[in-house]
């Protein structure tokens, strides 16, 4: 299945032209944005808690500590919404009630389950390679004592929508003619030259991994 059906839960309502719900649109998305927000009831109260991810085929994936209410909420079944937002530019219009963003923005569904402790190794390489491809195999893998303290939880995506804007800013006719500069100012993420570590050894030089890397984010 290319694309997830279109429900009252995922359906975009607010200009619906913007929404799309194949996943060639919604997964590189997920697979770009390094955080996610994930919403919960806890005690009547409703709780959104950012964190970390990573997309295993069409499971999400959440990792953190044994003890986290997150992962604890998560691991049990209930019902989870998941989001991740890209922002890339100020939309500046005539108009400051036209005034919006260009973004790429993805809501998903599903409920997970934990991940068994004979896999656990696995994933975090998926976590480890998605945050910085090259890194699982030159740091130290996790000890026993760091995996028994580890929880990972598989989400499968079962509901999923996307919602984009592109394109210059939409200003109502009776404005095109004010002298006030409109267009898009774009926005990108950038990484920055490495800092070392101030105890690194004088010897160790920076990866070529994450000098590549840097270099197919600019």
């Amino acid at each position: 299945m290319s694309s997830f059906s279109k429900t009252k839960m995922n359906q975009v309502v607010r200009v619906p032209e913007r929404g799309k719900y194949d996943k060639a649109t919604i997964y590189p998305i997920i697979d770009e944005a390094l955080i996610c927000h994930m919403g919960l009831v806890q005690d009547n109260q409703p709780v959104v808690i950012p964190t970390l991810h990573a997309r295993y085929e069409d499971n999400l994936l959440l990792h953190g500590a044994t003890t986290s209410r997150l992962i604890k909420y998560a691991q049990a079944g209930n019902p989870v919404s998941v989001s991740m937002t890209l922002v890339d530019g100020l939309v500046l219009a005539r108009s400051v009630f036209h005034h919006s963003v260009n973004y790429r923005s993805v809501v998903l569904f599903g409920r997970g389950s934990l991940v068994p402790d004979e896999d656990k190794m696995r994933y975090l390489e998926v976590f480890t390679e998605r945050l910085l491809p090259g890194r699982w195999a030159d740091a130290r893998v996790p000890n026993e004592k760091e995996l028994k303290a580890t929880a990972i939880v598989s989400i499968p995506i079962e509901l999923a929508s996307a919602k984009v804007r592109t394109g210059p800013p939409g200003d109502d006719e009776e404005d095109m003619h004010l002298p006030v500069w409109a267009g898009v100012l774009p926005l990108k993420p950038q990484f920055l030259s490495p800092q070392s570590d101030p105890k690194l050894s004088q010897d160790i030089s920076v990866p070529e991994y994450i000098l590549n890397y840097m270099k197919t984010r600019t």
